[in-house]
């Protein structure tokens, strides 16, 4: 063997080692390639579920949020319904009372002004009610006059007020009122009522004593 055929040779074994490096390098660079591709292709997939569940999340929030305040404002309006319809079932009843019978009426309004006295420290007192209520206790006038506590003194209204039932008891300055009127007393039931409705959501089931009581 000639020393030109050696150094052939030793080129052609000089390139296959080159040529070989040359794919393992090559080879390598694609698995990195493939992996790095893989691994933002995966990155980029768990982004995209995490905004689309993100999204999904506040439309299911602002749907709940939307479902709630519809509801409510049904229950709302359930609720005025119900508190209304209890309040003219209430006046119903008052009305029925004072036509029905006409004497426990008129008791129901001496413990009224009987409570009120008792509540005012004033000598003197002012005791307002409707026009027929006002004739009724003109006419019972000793009556009303034993609701008062000893010392106490009272004289109607000149002018009868407007209200379905009951008494408006002032000191004689005006400056300390006991309404027990109807509408007095109903409007301090008022807060009981929603509170059995909202605990019901039936007003069937209120009790009524508190305004037909002494």
């Amino acid at each position: 063997m000639n020393q030109v055929e050696e150094l052939e040779r030793a080129l052609l074994a000089r390139a296959e080692r080159l040529a070989s490096a040359y794919r393992e390098m090559t080879q390598r660079s694609r698995d990195t390639t493939l992996r790095e591709a893989a691994e933002r292709l995966r990155l980029r997939e768990q982004r995209e579920e995490a905004i689309a569940r993100a999204l999904g999340e506040r439309a299911f929030r602002q749907q709940v949020q939307a479902s709630e305040l519809k509801m409510q404002s049904q229950l709302d309006r359930l609720r005025w319904n119900l508190v209304q319809d209890v309040e003219r079932r209430l006046a119903d009843r008052m009305r029925a009372f004072i036509q029905d019978d006409p004497t426990a009426y008129l008791a129901w309004l001496l413990r009224l002004i009987a409570s009120a006295a008792a509540a005012i420290e004033s000598p003197a007192l002012q005791i307002c009610a409707n026009p027929q209520d006002h004739q009724k206790l003109f006419a019972r006038w000793d009556a009303v006059s034993g609701q008062l506590a000893p010392g106490q003194s009272a004289t109607l209204c000149e002018t009868p007020i407007a209200t379905l039932a009951g008494v408006l008891v002032a000191s004689e300055d005006g400056r300390i009122r006991v309404d027990n009127t109807f509408e007095g007393r109903q409007e301090r039931l008022r807060a009981r009522i929603q509170q059995v409705i909202l605990e019901r959501l039936l007003p069937g089931g209120l009790d009524t004593g508190n305004l037909f009581g002494g």
